[in-house]
């Protein structure tokens, strides 16, 4: 095939041959950066791609290898930094002959990079430093960070910040990211928040705003976040919502997506971290983690296996029960992936996540009691038991890269509460609430287009079963007293497409259709209720971007996309002549404008802003009535105004300073009767603004020796618990320092950390027991001065 007077490409695909050939070209020009743009594919498709935009020549002989799928790249380097790239993830390597002739062959054990030396390098969590091939996964599409129309936080784990923060979980996230909130229940019990998209304080049958996902399988629903361990990641991504198109329901506020190292199945690798905490004025702690990667058949079958056990200090005491560090927390869990990668270039895995986590007792304190003392006649423990198994097959197909995943999850969750003296008597008392939830989810989606046009379509469906159940009566009493049955199943068709409007300018349009079957039954003493209440509904979701990128270092954006949250069934209210009642779905609109500016990780200096506009309608809330008594209802519509930003600056190789960001402008504008009055009713839980500000320093020291430190300050806002009079009580407003060093030694790594440095007393949640809301004088401290040394290793 003619393709200019000075060039000609030959293909060749046969019994064993993938040949790519050019015959003409300069040594000059393979060697200098240049412009490269070949879609994820198999290997030997996009081995073509870059021999006819590099006017080199490239060989793939087997035909195995030729099959495998690759990354693709998109971008300006050479060749080999091309090739280099295209191969990422692959069981293959390339042999440079010349600069001109290039062979991509099978990888064998003494081929393999050593990740050591790389991961000892990495100083902090970052962006990769070439944003130009830098695929946001969580987008579906395969879109790359330059061109993607929206604001997203992509954080690259290295292996120091994961043996540190790993046993912090989802805390080290909003920790890292003032967009991303939280309640301060305790851990596995929290409510997780975007950009201030917030419905409530407390825990019901309402979805969640955050989709949360480990690579592409859902982890939650309609349950607060299962806080799972950290340890063996590769990154996170954080893509704001609302997500309706891509993601449906539960994705209110935005996408949280843990992507883990997947098995290895050329090397047989291992890695353990352990360390040792103390809590000032509170009791001792420790986290241990380990995972071993074992190839069962070699370049074909690997097996990947991540277990870890924490411990979490304590730090109120019970003078009158006689007891210290009551509110003492533990999780024991593992990971394991089976990955099978056959020739054809698919991998398919199978897993299973398993994390039981238990707190021992409630974090929070009253005001006229001693600092960090609490009294109550019995102890009120938290468990959350989860339990995930999954599937999942991608592969190419021609052009195009196919992907499937199907996955049941089992969530139990049981909170014990100490009501006495709620029913007017002094009679020990509790409230016990059991949620058991059931969700089984799949999804199959195609990929194609290439970088610069990408195009995603799939179907998804959900199928969700909870029984909340609640007891409440004298501690020797087991009879469910209420409760309620949620079920839910819907199916839905999605899809969408970016297209190039002009060189600099790319549109995105897309759009999801939903057909959704919702029903809820009352529970009592006696079994299940008759009264029954059930919807049919149909959604459409959209979503309408653009960017504009007229430089390589610059990058605009518009994005207005739409959420939404399905309605249910709830127990009524104390003083209702009903046992349950409906809440309506919500759904909400955002619209967002804003820019990236530099490359994070590579250019010395880098920003990203953004401000959005939200319209939130029937807004959904789990509430506590007068009684103490949780219950759910649609609290009226209101309007969300905010500004998130960061930036990075280099002023030394060795140094690196980032800050970021959040300003949020609240307020339910049209409450519900009985949800706030004349005036601003800001939502609950968010504060109107957040800093967090970094410093990290690295420093190679010697031979095989790298030495690190960092400190940080982080600024939490003030808010409100609720917007209900009732719950109109204060929160936040206060500082906290950290800071830590690291000293890794070839293979070992040792690290002393120091969080709450000032060892700060505020108020983080202004709850903690639902029949002590009316009172208004609960206090969730922030976690005394913490010491924690560790130890890691990698084999």
């Amino acid at each position: 095939m003619r393709l200019s007077n000075n060039v000609a490409v030959a293909v060749v695909s046969g019994a064993g041959l993938s040949f790519a050939s050019i015959a003409a070209g300069g040594t000059a020009q393979a060697a200098s950066a240049q412009r490269f743009d070949a879609p994820a594919g198999s290997i030997g498709r996009v081995a073509s791609t870059l021999a006819v935009q590099g006017r080199v020549t490239i060989t793939v002989t087997d035909p195995g290898v030729a099959a495998l799928r690759s990354p693709g790249v998109s971008g300006s380097f050479t060749i080999k930094e091309a090739v280099t790239r295209a191969l990422r993830g692959t069981n293959a390597t390339a042999i440079f002959y010349d600069a001109r002739t290039i062979a991509i062959v099978r990888r064998t054990s003494s081929d393999r990079p050593k990740p050591r030396k790389t991961l000892l390098e990495k100083p902090l969590p970052t962006v990769e430093p070439n944003h130009d091939d830098i695929v946001v996964m969580a987008s579906k599409q395969r879109s790359t960070l330059d061109r993607f129309p929206g604001s997203v936080k992509l954080i690259e784990l290295d292996r120091g910040w994961v043996a540190r923060h790993a046993a912090d979980g989802s805390a080290a996230l909003t920790d890292m990211l003032p967009m991303v909130g939280s309640t301060n229940l305790g851990p596995a019990r929290n409510k997780l928040f975007i950009r201030g998209i917030a419905d409530s304080s407390f825990n019901g049958p309402s979805q969640a705003t955050v989709g949360q996902y480990l690579g592409d399988v859902r982890l939650n629903y309609n349950a607060p976040d299962p806080n799972l361990n950290l340890y063996d990641l590769e990154r996170i991504e954080v893509l704001v919502g609302p997500q309706g198109t891509l993601y449906g329901a539960s994705s209110l506020g935005g996408v949280i997506r843990l992507v883990p190292n997947a098995p290895d199945a050329d090397a047989v690798a291992g890695s353990v971290s352990v360390g040792g905490s103390a809590t000032q004025d509170g009791g001792l702690g420790g986290d241990f983690a380990a995972m071993v990667n074992v190839p069962v058949i070699p370049g074909t079958l690997a097996v990947r296996l991540v277990g870890f056990v924490t411990q979490g200090g304590g730090y109120i005491d019970s003078p009158a029960r006689g007891r210290r560090d009551i509110n003492s927390t533990f999780s024991v869990g593992q990971r394991l992936v089976v990955r099978f990668t056959p020739d054809s270039g698919w991998n398919f895995d199978a897993g299973l996540v398993i994390q039981n986590s238990k707190n021992r007792d409630g974090q929070y304190t009253l005001r006229a009691n001693p600092p960090l003392t609490r009294d109550n006649g019995f102890a009120q423990p938290f468990h959350n038991d989860y339990y995930l198994t999954h599937f999942t097959a991608a592969g190419p197909i021609g052009d195009l890269e196919l992907l499937t995943t199907t996955s049941v999850a089992s969530h139990r969750l049981s909170s014990i509460f100490d009501a006495t003296g709620a029913d007017g008597t002094a009679t020990r008392t509790r409230l016990r609430e059991d949620n058991y939830i059931l969700l089984t989810t799949h999804e199959t989606r195609v990929t194609g287009g290439t970088s610069a046009a990408p195009w995603v379509a799939g179907i998804s469906s959900v199928y969700s079963l909870s029984a909340l159940l609640r007891t409440f009566g004298p501690t020797d009493v087991r009879s469910v007293t209420n409760g309620v049955l949620n079920e839910r199943l819907e199916a839905a068709v999605f899809g969408q497409v970016s297209r190039p409007l002009s060189p600099t300018i790319t549109g995105t349009v897309g759009g999801r259709f939903t057909l959704a079957h919702s029903s809820g039954l009352p529970v009592d003493e006696t079994g299940l209720g008759t009264d029954s209440v059930s919807r049919n509904a149909q959604r459409v979701s959209t979503t309408l971007a653009l960017s504009w990128q007229p430089t390589s270092s610059f990058t605009g954006f518009f994005h207005f996309q739409q959420g939404y949250r399905a309605g249910g069934l709830t127990l009524s209210p104390t003083g209702s002549t009903q046992t349950a009642q409906r809440f309506a779905s919500d759904d909400l609109n955002m619209n967002e404008i804003g820019f990236r500016l530099g490359k994070e990780g590579r250019d010395r200096f880098s920003l990203r802003a953004a401000v959005f506009a939200a319209d939130w309608n029937n807004i959904q809330a789990d509430l506590v009535d007068s009684a103490g008594l949780p219950y759910t209802a649609n609290i009226g519509r209101g309007r969300i105004y905010g500004l998130d930003t960061d930036l990075t600056w280099r002023p030394h190789p060795a140094l690196m300073i980032t800050a970021a960001a959040f300003i949020n402008a609240s307020d339910v504008t049209k409450p519900a009767p009985g949800f706030g009055g004349p005036g601003t009713n800001p939502f609950p839980n968010i504060a109107s603004n957040g800093e967090r500000v970094s410093v990290a320093w690295h420093k190679t020291v010697g031979n095989d020796i790298e030495a690190s430190a960092t400190g940080s300050v982080r600024y939490v806002g003030k808010s409100r618990l609720g917007i209900a009079p009732l719950l109109d009580l204060p929160q936040g407003g206060y500082a906290v320092g950290s800071v830590g060093g690291r000293l890794d030694i070839g293979r070992y790594g040792i690290a002393l950390d120091v969080d709450n440095v000032a060892n700060v007393s505020a108020n983080s949640f202004a709850f903690g027991n639902p029949f002590g809301v009316a009172a208004g004088n609960q206090i969730t401290p922030v976690r005394p001065r913490t010491i924690r040394l560790g130890i890691d290793a990698q084999f």
